[in-house]
């Protein structure tokens, strides 16, 4: 099972649910489409709902770092919301715990944007 991403707007903050793998190849490809997109169109916050994802690998968690970049990179905010456990313990491990904003609730997350 790949990566499935709907996209809502709440508050102008575009927010991309995410469910399934995000993994080398088409995951992590599906994820960093996503991300360029919004960027093309303009859209600079964004938070990733995280929350049904069920495995991601090296390949998902480099896809993350990318994406933060990119927004960061075009005056944007990304930030991360209802993180796995799996997700969460590979974040940790990895030191990016620190460099992403990481939320659990979704109106908190959202009313956290400095827009």
């Amino acid at each position: 099972m790949s990566i499935k991403v709907s996209t809502r707007q709440v508050d102008g903050i575009v927010i991309l649910d995410l469910s399934g793998r995000i993994t080398l190849g088409e995951g992590s490809v599906t994820v960093r489409d996503a991300i360029r997109d919004l960027l093309n169109k303009g859209e600079k916050y964004i938070l990733l709902n995280l929350g049904d994802v069920s495995y991601m690998d090296s390949s998902g968690l480099g896809e993350l770092v990318s994406a933060y970049t990119s927004v960061k990179n075009a005056g944007g905010e990304l930030k991360l919301l209802n993180l796995t456990k799996k997700v969460k313990d590979l974040l940790q491990i990895t030191k990016l715990y620190t460099v992403f904003d990481v939320k659990d609730d979704e109106a908190s997350a959202v009313a956290s944007f400095s827009k």
